[in-house]
């Protein structure tokens, strides 16, 4: 049978099996066939037996010990913090699917194992290195801040993070003065992460940002969220947020951070240059060219407001783009 293999934006949601439902099948099937005819076969598939922990629950990650951090006063929010059940199963992480909404991201991800788990520091640094997760969490000072995340498909939602300055690690990495852009890449394991697979997209998931963007104060690299260690459908154990930026710009689960010259092309630029740029800057007034950038929809409370120039952080980000102009700087 011929099957056709459409782009995931061509794909409507109600024409696929949510992977979730498909997955489950799968390992009831193989639970069945293995016990068959065995009389605990009633017992091994009730719905009250204990199910076993999955290798990423993050109750046993290794520095939970950190948590809750020191709570940052300066950075607050003009709107509720998004309810951790709404937030925690509404993801965009196409490592891992791309059925956001259908409560099935955060049962799939959690099948990665957080550890062992190193990220490699390389480029144009004094010394190129490769460092265990919880050496480099427990090197660095965490702290909790209420950032609001803004998506490119025009929903928001605001959220405790936990984490580092992005600019206390650049300082970390003794960049090189040669060092123009921070590069971060992360991982491959389409054993896991089943939406690997996929051949239309450009593996593994890179971004980048300017050395001056990624010396801001804003940038947090991000540990833990609500006050614990991050599950791993927000991006565990180690992701960006660049709270001024569309989220496609906050990488998730990195493994490589780079210091280089030359400005890298993020995969959704290689995807999708014309709709994902490099800048990716919030404002209102430029459009994603198949929708308005105008208003956003809070998940938390299904309110529909005003989206703000750079996600309402202009104060601290305006001055990074000083004579620059154009549209470029938003898309």
């Amino acid at each position: 049978m011929l099957i056709r293999r459409r782009r995931s934006w061509e794909l409507p949601e109600s024409a696929a099996t949510p992977e979730s439902v498909y997955l489950t099948r799968r390992r009831l099937l193989g639970a069945g066939i293995g016990l068959l005819g065995v009389a605990g076969l009633g017992a091994a598939l009730s719905p009250f037996a204990e199910a076993a922990p999955e290798p990423g629950d993050p109750a046993n990650d290794p520095t939970r010990d950190l948590y809750p951090a020191r709570h940052n006063d300066a950075y607050t929010l003009d709107r509720p913090v998004t309810p951790e059940d709404i937030s925690g199963n509404y993801n965009n992480f196409y490592e891992f699917g791309s059925d956001r909404s259908a409560y099935q991201i955060a049962d799939v991800a959690a099948r990665m194992p957080r550890r062992p788990w190193t990220v490699k520091i390389d480029g144009l640094v004094e010394q190129p290195r490769e460092v265990g997760i919880d050496d480099l969490i427990r090197a660095m000072s965490l702290e909790e801040r209420l950032y609001r995340h803004r998506c490119v498909e025009a929903w928001s939602m605001a959220v405790p993070w936990t984490g580092f300055p992005l600019k206390d690690f650049v300082a970390w990495a003794k960049p090189l003065s040669g060092a123009k852009y921070v590069r971060f890449e992360t991982f491959v394991k389409p054993d896991v992460a089943l939406g690997q697979r996929r051949f239309i997209y450009p593996w593994p998931y890179i971004d980048s940002l300017t050395i001056e963007e990624a010396t801001n104060e804003l940038p947090l690299l991000v540990t833990g969220i609500y006050g614990k260690p991050a599950p791993n459908q927000f991006g565990a154990p180690l992701r960006l947020t660049v709270p001024w930026k569309y989220g496609f710009k906050s990488v998730k689960s990195i493994v490589r951070i780079s210091f280089v010259a030359e400005r890298p092309v993020g995969l959704w630029e290689q995807v999708q240059g014309r709709e994902y740029g490099f800048w990716a800057n919030v404002n209102p007034a430029v459009s994603h060219p198949r929708w308005s950038q105008a208003t956003e929809r809070d998940i938390g409370t299904g309110e529909r407001r005003p989206t703000l120039i750079y996600n309402g952080y202009g104060a601290q980000v305006a001055g990074l783009y000083k004579g620059l102009t154009g549209e470029k700087l938003f898309m």
